[in-house]
């Protein structure tokens, strides 16, 4: 189960994160998303869990919880969408 949370501190670490939800069962991946251009935390990230009840029952937990000083948002992620070029405008052309 992918499991997203947000609202994150933004000193939360990837084995911070994956600790977290170890209480609640195994976890085989952990990631805090972060800015390509900085390298800092962008405030949300992921973590998979094998077993599907124990991510619900992580998510019904932790969900409203204080993590760092910040109440968490947890919920089941949703795939990402395929944003396109995002309107018209193509970075890569530029014709005015």
């Amino acid at each position: 189960m992918n499991i997203f949370i947000s609202n994150l501190n933004f000193n939360v670490s990837d084995e911070e994160l994956k600790g977290l939800f170890e209480a609640f069962g195994e976890v085989t991946s952990s990631k805090v998303i972060t800015d390509k251009i900085t390298g800092r935390s962008r405030g949300f990230g992921f973590v998979e869990m094998s077993d599907e009840e124990e991510g619900k029952q992580a998510i019904d937990k932790l969900n409203g919880s204080e993590f760092n000083g910040r109440e968490l948002n947890v919920s089941v992620a949703r795939p990402r969408e395929d944003s396109g070029n995002r309107g018209n405008f193509d970075r890569r052309r530029r014709e005015y």
